[in-house]
């Protein structure tokens, strides 16, 4: 019994004077952005700058559009159900968000003065004064219709850059933290994970800040641009129809 004795000693002794393992850390996504460098929280900011702004821009192009869409189905109705165009005008003047309705406004201020004017009164051939009067209307609406979408196109494009940016500028703070990392553990001379958590922790969050300002930003462009380009087409087929009524009736 006594080599036993001798051994179980010479354990206790050897577990006394071992150091103790250290405790893993606990290491969180708040913590790896408190312990991000200077450069990746630079970056970090600029990120949800531009996530903060295309969401602004998310909610009220949204806002902007789904009033456009119903008050053009609105003016619609109420052209295609009414005799009189100077009815329909008082009408357009109470659906402004629609840009089709500020095309109708365009070409019937533009035949008012035409007819004003009385250059086509009483003449029933179709004639170069005539031809030139339409050629008039057609340019006030196309000129209408491009200043309405220029107006609802207005910041859109900026979710576009935001899609194309943020990840690559998020991808330049992944570097940076890398090289942090491996500037730690040549100071240090390991690679434990007290060494190498904050670099590479900031690195994963400044690719996770990209990725979160891209991915919204270029779903809602293209949901944006699909509904500008149906606005887009109801202009320019409403023209279309307004010129063949005004020629038929007018001219």
């Amino acid at each position: 019994m006594q080599p036993i004795r001798v051994i179980e000693v010479m354990l206790s002794q050897s577990a006394a004077v071992s150091p103790t393992s250290p405790a893993v850390p606990e290491y969180s996504f708040w913590q790896a952005i408190m312990d991000a460098g200077m450069i990746e929280k630079a970056v970090l900011v600029i990120l949800l700058g531009f996530s903060v702004i295309s969401w602004a821009i998310i909610y009220f192009k949204w806002r902007g559009v789904k009033r456009a869409y119903r008050e053009s189905e609105t003016f619609l109705d109420s052209f295609w159900n009414s005799k009189r165009l100077d009815a329909i005008y008082q009408r357009s003047e109470t659906l402004s968000a629609s840009p089709v309705s500020q095309v109708f406004r365009a070409g019937y201020i533009e035949l008012a003065k035409i007819k004003k004017s009385g250059k086509s009164e009483g003449e029933k051939a179709v004639t170069e004064t005539d031809i030139g009067d339409l050629e008039s209307i057609e340019r006030s609406m196309r000129r209408t219709a491009a200043a309405e979408l220029t107006s609802i196109e207005a910041l859109v494009p900026f979710l576009a850059t935001t899609g194309s940016t943020a990840p690559f500028i998020g991808l330049f703070g992944t570097v940076i933290g890398i090289m942090n990392s491996f500037q730690s553990i040549g100071a240090a001379g390991n690679a434990n994970l007290a060494t190498v958590a904050p670099g590479i922790g900031g690195a994963l969050v400044a690719t996770a800040f990209g990725l979160f300002a891209a991915i919204p930003a270029v779903i809602a462009y293209n949901f944006f641009l699909s509904k500008i380009r149906v606005l887009d087409i109801e202009m320019q087929n409403f023209s279309s129809d307004f010129l063949n009524i005004v020629k038929r009736h007018f001219f």
